[in-house]
């Protein structure tokens, strides 16, 4: 069954950002649907190490940073903290499952949620590693940017693994 997020033509600013994000996420879960866990931890593109695992861990990172250490400055820490490598997301998943994997990225998807619908997209934040200053607007449009990206990534290694992509 397709559930693909309706995206508004004619809506106010936070709603078509906030569906554009959701429309964004669900196309991940799109690209790894139906995929077993030796799937997703599968490296299919012999000139990289991304795997659909991986992408997932960091955009819940990413969720987890953007929405709860800039923007409601409450960080509770990093998820992924086994090594000291940076990008332990995306490198150290041999033992990741997608069932962890997806109950975390879930997890930070909905505190993302709750931040963005108690604050106006004026709402500004701080990154605590750079000092800048950031909009939940902007937040909205990096994160939509993010995924879209990352998105692009997943239907390569997803048509690399069997053939489909989240379409």
């Amino acid at each position: 069954m397709d559930e693909r997020v309706e995206l508004p033509p004619t809506v106010d600013e936070r709603t078509l950002l906030t569906c554009f994000l959701d429309f964004h996420r669900a196309a991940l879960l799109r690209n790894c649907a139906e995929l077993t866990d030796e799937q997703l931890r599968r490296r299919p593109v012999p000139s990289s190490r991304l795997s659909l695992i991986g992408l997932v861990r960091h955009l819940a990172t990413v969720e987890r940073w953007y929405f709860q250490a800039v923007i409601a400055d409450e960080f509770p820490g990093d998820l992924f903290t086994e090594t000291d490598d940076r990008e332990e997301d995306f490198n150290h998943v041999d033992s990741a499952t997608g069932e962890e994997t997806f109950a975390i990225w879930r997890g930070e998807v909905e505190r993302s949620r709750r931040i963005t619908a108690e604050r106006p997209l004026e709402a500004v934040g701080r990154s605590s590693d750079t000092g800048r200053e950031h909009s939940l607007r902007w937040v909205l449009n990096h994160m939509i940017d993010e995924y879209a990206r990352h998105n692009g990534h997943a239907d390569i290694l997803r048509e690399a693994i069997d053939g489909r992509t989240g379409e």
